[in-house]
């Protein structure tokens, strides 16, 4: 998928149907001049219905269509016949699609299973014919009820990446290169800040035929939980990743303080990322002789909290450890 075709932010506008109104008919036909009430009900209004779809992988397909409308339900009519409930309109949404209410910014409901249905904008329900009013004292009723108006509303969709392995670090770490190499995703990737503007998805091959998912986003800097760089647009798509890989190049001046640095932007962000499994990657080893690789690992052994691992991308070095370990975490 190439970069402008990733769509994870989608505003639209959703309407819903009429309810039909309920009949008000008298019964007639020959030889039955006054015969009673048999208007029958009015059809319910259609609904728009947002279903999960596994087959999705972003909100592309809603760019250029913003508004939603489902059918009217028809009218009552005679012998007690129902009106036809209007046309329900179904919006196919990826896994792991959030949403908002545009005006209040209010979670309205998560999409996260395949085939999950929920509706965004409930159909009118249809009016009552007026075989419904009849009684002992008023054998004739002459009204029935009208149907419920449709409701509409403004919504905002937002794409949370669902994946096992999410690649945190700063930019120009190295995130996209491994990527590449360890999947067949094919990201941008050039020797500046910010190459990669928007997330990209690489299924890991592993041993056995058997597979998981790795996401890289944009880089965080520092500040981005208040909006600084690519800010916390993207952050997001770290919630729902099973693990966090830290990426941190060997020649940063101080890998703790760039994990520390990390770890609080997703502390600001969402207390709830501290919870997830974290390891860290030194990439760019190949640049590290014997020695200075041993005197880096005794200041880490010190240093860092959680388990951490040496690769090089370009060199094919670790790679293979690194993804074993990855599989334990995910299979713990």
């Amino acid at each position: 998928m190439t970069e402008g075709n990733f769509v994870d932010y989608v505003k639209m506008h959703v309407t819903s149907g009429n309810g039909g109104k309920g009949s008000s008919h008298l019964h007639r036909e020959k030889y039955i001049t006054k015969g009673g009430p048999d208007g029958g009900d009015g059809g319910r209004g259609g609904h728009v219905i947002m279903r999960g779809n596994s087959n999705l992988w972003t909100l592309l397909h809603l760019k250029y269509k913003r508004h939603f409308r489902a059918g009217h339900g028809l009218h009552g009519s005679k012998s007690r016949s129902s009106g036809a409930d209007g046309i329900d309109v179904y919006v196919d949404v990826p896994l792991g699609t959030v949403v908002r209410d545009t005006e209040t910014n209010e979670i309205l409901f998560e999409i996260t299973d395949e085939g999950e249905e929920i509706i965004v904008a409930e159909g009118g329900k249809g009016g009552l014919g007026n075989w419904h009013f009849k009684t002992p004292t008023n054998q004739t009723p002459r009204y029935s009820q009208p149907g419920i108006p449709l409701s509409e509303s403004e919504i905002t969709l937002e794409l949370k990446v669902l994946a096992d392995v999410g690649l945190v670090g700063f930019p120009n770490a190295g995130k996209s290169t491994l990527l590449s190499v360890v999947t067949s995703a094919k990201p941008k990737i050039a020797d500046y800040e910010f190459t990669t503007l928007k997330p990209n998805l690489g299924i890991v091959q592993y041993r056995d035929f058997q597979t998981f998912v790795m996401a890289d986003i944009p880089g965080i800097i520092e500040g981005a939980a208040e909006g600084k760089g690519l800010g916390y647009y993207f952050l997001r798509h770290i919630e729902r990743n099973s693990i966090l890989l830290f990426l941190i190049p060997a020649d940063a001046p101080d890998i703790k303080k760039q994990y520390d640095i990390l770890l609080d932007e997703l502390r600001r962000y969402n207390p709830e990322m501290l919870d997830k499994e974290r390891i860290v990657a030194i990439s760019k080893c190949d640049m590290l002789d014997d020695e200075l690789k041993a005197e880096l690992k005794v200041e880490l052994d010190n240093e860092l909290p959680i388990p951490y691992l040496f690769i090089s991308s370009v060199a094919q070095q670790g790679l293979i450890e690194l993804k074993d370990k990855l599989w334990a975490m995910l299979n713990k």
